[in-house]
């Protein structure tokens, strides 16, 4: 019998840029241009600027480094740093560059629409790591593409590491095309 393609729909939860702009800033000046950022130097050294369109969080330090944080894919990801980056030029913040924009994590779920047994799955899995005392579900660390998976008895999934869109879905099939070869999955 052919084992059946069926391709895992993943939803992407929070894409995190890192972002390099070759200059220093005064966050003293964005909170003065900006009087609803959240900025507490003694408890933190960055400030956050939030976006309602694409929701997104903005860390800016110092430095002229920022972390973007919350978009729900890469495109709104870099769509928010460059909203960022305007705003802040249109309130007379000296911005110089052009954004240097890295995809450092991809976090998404999946339902495989199956119980998994973990316990099986340990033995079959190469670096996997599952402690149900500590934690229901098991920890695997995939090498092709370079990812974290959790897995959940119920087969719901956690991808997390993923540095490209198209690795999340990759990771997935992957994942439950091995679980269905082994007879890891109940459906």
């Amino acid at each position: 019998m052919a084992m059946e393609r069926v391709e895992t729909q993943v939803k992407i939860q929070n894409v995190v840029a890192s972002v390099v702009l070759n200059q220093t800033f005064d966050l003293f000046s964005i909170v003065k241009a900006f009087p609803h950022v959240e900025y507490r130097p003694e408890q933190f050294p960055g400030l956050c600027f939030r976006l309602k369109k694409p929701k997104t969080a903005t860390l800016i330090f110092s430095s002229g480094k920022m972390v973007c944080t919350g978009a729900k894919s890469v495109k709104l990801a870099r769509k928010a740093v460059h909203k960022v980056v305007k705003e802040l030029k249109s309130n007379g913040i000296v911005v110089l560059g052009k954004p240097e924009i890295t995809i450092q994590n991809i976090v998404s779920s999946a339902d495989l629409g199956g119980e998994i047994d973990l316990e099986k799955a340990v033995y079959v899995l190469n670096r996997i790591m599952y402690e149900p005392e500590q934690f229901p579900g098991a920890v695997y660390r995939m090498n092709d593409p370079k990812v974290v998976v959790l897995i959940f008895s119920t087969g719901k999934l956690v991808i997390t590491g993923a540095k490209s869109e198209e690795d999340v879905p990759r990771a997935a099939n992957k994942l439950r095309n091995k679980l269905v070869k082994e007879g890891l999955i109940d459906y």
